[in-house]
């Protein structure tokens, strides 16, 4: 089943800025106007060109879209884009479910990581959501 990325006009156009100044391959990108940040899922292995030698890749993308970046490595594995989602928080296990034709990710974190994994507000957890659900069709993500 091949999931299709639905962009905005915005996310196309940060997209374009950063393929072209960093030379890394974005697959999706998220803009967040209320905390002022875009977050980009990198081809994996692109992750040292869209950051570039010593951040200088990153930091001139960040100039020109006036936002702050958060890079994410895109994985085909599901469980391996989770953990990737989820740095710098430590995963234990995923547990990967499905029941009434709606798939779940069960997510166990270390304690001390709990925080790190939901976020401000909740904002790192609904990141993760968001781009589970347009990348691999997981319903949800719960952090246990």
């Amino acid at each position: 089943m091949k999931l299709t990325v639905k962009l905005d006009t915005e996310g196309i156009r940060c997209i374009g800025i950063f393929e072209s100044l960093t030379g890394a391959g974005v697959k999706d990108c998220v803009v967040d106007n209320e905390a002022n940040k875009v977050i980009m899922v990198v081809k994996k292995g692109d992750m040292g060109l869209a950051i570039g030698k010593g951040g200088s890749n990153i930091n001139k993308a960040k100039k020109l879209i006036r936002k702050e970046i958060e890079l994410v490595e895109h994985s085909t594995d599901i469980k391996e884009f989770i953990e990737n989602l989820l740095r710098p928080a430590s995963v234990k296990s995923i547990e990967l479910l499905t029941k009434d034709d709606k798939s779940y990710a069960y997510v166990e974190v270390f304690n001390k990581d709990k925080g790190i994994a939901i976020g401000k507000n909740g904002e790192k957890i609904k990141m993760v959501k968001l781009l589970m659900k347009r990348n691999k069709n997981i319903d949800n993500v719960v952090i246990k």
